[in-house]
Formats: C-alpha cells, sequence, structure tokens
C-alpha cells in the first residue's frame, strides 16, 4: 500500500505507515507545498497513492468528478497526532486494505470508521 500524507497532517506519520511496511511520503517530499487539492489528487492517482488527509475538499473533488480514485482517508478529530491515533488508523487501513485498493473514502472519527465505495 502507498499513502500520501496530505500537508494539514504532520511528517510523522510518514513512520508510523513504513513500520508496517507501507509506503509513505509527506506531500512537503513529494510535490509544490503550494499546490491545489485537484493537483495532489492527480500525482496520487496517477502514482497509485491513497491520500491521508484532515481537509474536508477531497470527498467534495471526488464526488463532483465521480472519480474511482484515487482512495481516501479522511480522520475527522481533533487531535491528528500518529501518537493518539496511530494504532486506530492502522488497524482500520488493515482491515480495509483490499476495498482502498479498489477505490474508496474512508472516514474516521474517535469511534467509529464510514467506508463508501468509489465512485459515489
Amino acid at each position: 500500500m502507498k499513502i500520501l500524507i496530505d500537508m494539514n497532517l504532520s511528517p510523522e506519520w510518514v513512520e508510523i505507515f513504513k513500520q508496517q511496511g507501507w509506503e509513505a511520503v509527506h506531500w512537503s517530499k513529494a510535490g509544490n507545498i503550494k499546490a491545489t487539492d485537484k493537483a495532489i489528487m492527480e500525482w496520487a492517482k496517477e502514482g497509485g497513492y491513497i491520500v491521508f488527509t484532515h481537509d474536508l475538499d477531497f470527498g467534495a473533488l471526488l464526488a463532483v468528478a465521480h472519480s474511482n480514485g484515487p482512495s481516501v482517508i479522511q480522520v475527522r478529530t481533533q487531535d491528528v497526532m500518529p501518537q493518539t491515533l496511530g494504532s486506530r488508523l492502522v488497524q482500520i487501513l488493515q482491515k480495509y486494505e483490499k476495498t482502498l485498493e479498489n477505490g474508496a473514502f474512508i472516514t474516521v472519527d474517535e469511534v467509529k470508521a464510514r467506508v463508501k465505495i468509489l465512485p459515489f
């Protein structure tokens, strides 16, 4: 699994994902930090990455485009640091790995994860 971490999340997430054997890159190392969300989505789709974000715009972009990718994991919590959310997010990614490979939008909060299959 390849994960692109959006600018609004800590680069510390890279290590959390790499410890699981997944490829991970923070957008600050992959592209222009001033890139639009659309450009980030295009880059992720072309490279086969799943976008990991705290930004609400990515779901809207998928909906408007009726796109089947890239998959997006959106965190909807106040504390988005790996020390707090890391183990929970890893469990969710492990559980839904095949779903994410096929195209999904997953919203994660403190209590649950909601999965929508793409396109929607």
